[in-house]
């Protein structure tokens, strides 16, 4: 079982990665290269998975943490609830451990990894905080949880990138309290090996300047009050 899912993993890698299906039935040589890479890259995310499953127990726990394998990369998601105040960006000293948790593993196991970092929200829109939207807020969020990772825990900032998408990447529905509190979060995401930092940054600046756009014609079209 362990193995079809490192190799479900791989395809999932691959397709990602290519744009399209591995070919198992061209190139053979050069296809066992590339699997015996993936698969070397995805039982390096795994083990660094249960590592940060082991330190961050307790998070995992009471839901502060969710941890997942995806196409994405490693994704470490952190409630919002445990990094910041309701329309701030300041993190909250309760955090710093958890912080310094995740990022002793990205130090220790996934050194040659670049790290993205990315804010969300939830469709309320702003208020009262001094944010012009939801967009500058989850962008604010996620440069305060870059700052850290680096100033505090001694992350090559050359590996890392930080972006917001307010809310047009919601996990939940909004239309309750609950789906709200898990689509305002921060997830932490290592790349795979392939994705350089330059090429991920380009792709997420270009879905963010999306969201930017759309955030202003909403509020541009909202009655004056």
């Amino acid at each position: 079982m362990k193995k079809f899912g490192i190799i479900f993993l791989i395809a999932i890698f691959a397709a990602g990665l290519s744009g399209c299906a591995l070919n198992f039935y061209k190139g053979k040589p050069e296809q066992e290269k590339q699997i015996r890479r993936l698969t070397s890259e995805v039982e390096e995310l795994e083990a660094a998975k249960r590592m940060l499953e082991d330190r961050l127990a307790r998070e995992i726990r009471d839901k502060e943490v969710l941890l997942q394998s995806t196409e994405r990369g490693l994704v470490i998601t952190m409630a919002n609830d445990i990094l910041f105040d309701s329309g701030k960006a300041k993190l909250k000293s309760k955090s710093h451990p958890m912080l310094k948790k995740i990022a002793s593993v990205l130090n220790e196991a996934l050194t040659d990894r670049n790290i993205g970092v990315e804010g969300h929200t939830d469709d309320v829109p702003i208020k009262y905080s001094g944010w012009k939207s939801n967009w500058e807020l989850s962008t604010a969020r996620a440069t305060s949880v870059l700052h850290y990772l680096i100033d505090e825990c001694g992350l090559d900032p050359r590996r890392m990138s930080a972006i917001g998408y307010g809310e047009f990447r919601p996990v939940d529905a909004n239309d309750t309290r609950e789906g709200r509190a898990r689509n305002r979060r921060v997830e932490i995401i290592v790349l795979p090996k392939e994705l350089t930092k330059k090429s991920y940054e380009e792709t997420q600046s270009k879905v963010s300047e999306k969201a930017r756009t759309e955030e202003e014609s909403r509020i541009k079209e909202e009655p004056v009050k």
